[in-house]
C-alpha cells in the first residue's frame, strides 16, 4: 500500500487575506516526483510555503510528513520542518563559513549536538551528492552547480521524507541542469524520498518527464498538461 507523503483535501490558500487558491486537492505518495508548474503569480510560492508551514491553514484539510497542517503553532513548525528538506534557486549557503561548516549550521539548528555523528552524516549527505572531497571549500570557490549539490546535501541532513525544490535549476546551464536533475531523481528513486520541484524550465520537464501539477486561474489542476509559457 502506498504511504502518501502529502494529502490536501478541499484546502484554500491565502496570502494577506486575499484568496489564492480555491479547493486544493493534491496527493503525493512516497518516493514521488512531481513537478509544479504555473506562471508568475499564479500561486505556486504559496503552495510550497503551505506544504512547509510558513502560510497557515485555515481551511480545508492537509496533512505533510504526518504533521496535520490544521494543528501546527510556532512551536511545532520546526518538528515539520525536520522531516522536509528544501533545495532554492539561490543556494542560500552562508558566506563565511566553508562547506562543512555550512552543513554543521544547519544540524546544530535542528537539534544534533553529537560531534561525531555529525561529522559522519555530513561526510555520508556530501558522499550521496558527490562532494565528498569539497567539504573544506568556501562556497566562492565552488561553480554554480557545485553550490547546489550543496544545497541538496543540506536538504538531506535530516533524511527528509520529502524534499521541496524552489526552481532549482533555475540559475544553471543547461548542462548543469541536467547533472542536477539526474541527482534529485536519483534521490527520489534510490532513497525513497518525495520531491516536490517548481520550476519554469519545460525543457527539463520534457527531458525528464514525471506527473505535474500546475497552478492557474486560482486552481490546481493534476497531471497538466504542459503547454510552453
Amino acid at each position: 500500500m502506498t504511504q502518501a507523503i502529502i494529502e490536501l483535501k478541499h484546502v484554500n490558500i491565502y496570502q494577506s487575506g486575499n484568496l489564492i487558491l480555491s479547493d486544493v486537492n493534491i496527493t503525493v505518495d512516497k518516493g514521488e516526483f512531481v513537478y509544479l508548474v504555473g506562471k508568475t503569480g499564479t500561486g505556486k510560492s504559496s503552495l510550497l510555503k503551505t506544504l512547509y508551514g510558513d502560510l497557515p491553514l485555515t481551511e480545508g484539510e492537509g496533512t505533510v510528513a504526518g504533521h496535520n497542517l490544521r494543528e501546527l503553532t510556532w512551536k511545532t513548525v520546526p518538528f515539520l520542518r525536520r522531516n522536509l528538506g528544501v533545495v532554492f534557486q539561490d543556494f542560500q549557503l552562508l558566506t563565511d563559513r566553508n562547506v562543512n561548516e555550512n552543513l554543521k549550521f544547519v544540524l546544530k539548528a535542528t537539534g544534533w549536538k553529537d560531534e561525531a555523528l555529525m561529522n559522519d552524516k555530513i561526510v555520508d549527505v556530501l558522499d550521496k551528492v558527490g562532494l565528498k572531497t569539497k567539504g573544506f571549500k568556501m562556497p566562492f570557490e565552488l561553480s554554480g552547480g557545485e553550490q547546489q549539490r550543496v544545497d541538496i546535501a543540506r536538504a538531506l541532513l535530516n533524511s527528509p521524507k520529502l524534499i521541496l525544490a524552489d526552481e532549482p535549476t533555475g540559475n544553471l546551464d543547461p548542462e548543469t541542469s541536467d547533472e542536477i536533475m539526474q541527482l534529485l531523481f536519483h534521490i527520489s528513486r534510490d532513497y525513497n524520498t518525495s520531491i516536490v520541484m517548481a520550476t519554469h524550465d519545460y525543457i527539463v520537464i520534457n527531458k525528464f518527464p514525471a506527473r505535474t501539477i500546475k497552478t492557474e486561474s486560482g486552481k490546481v489542476w493534476d497531471n497538466a498538461s504542459i503547454s510552453m509559457i
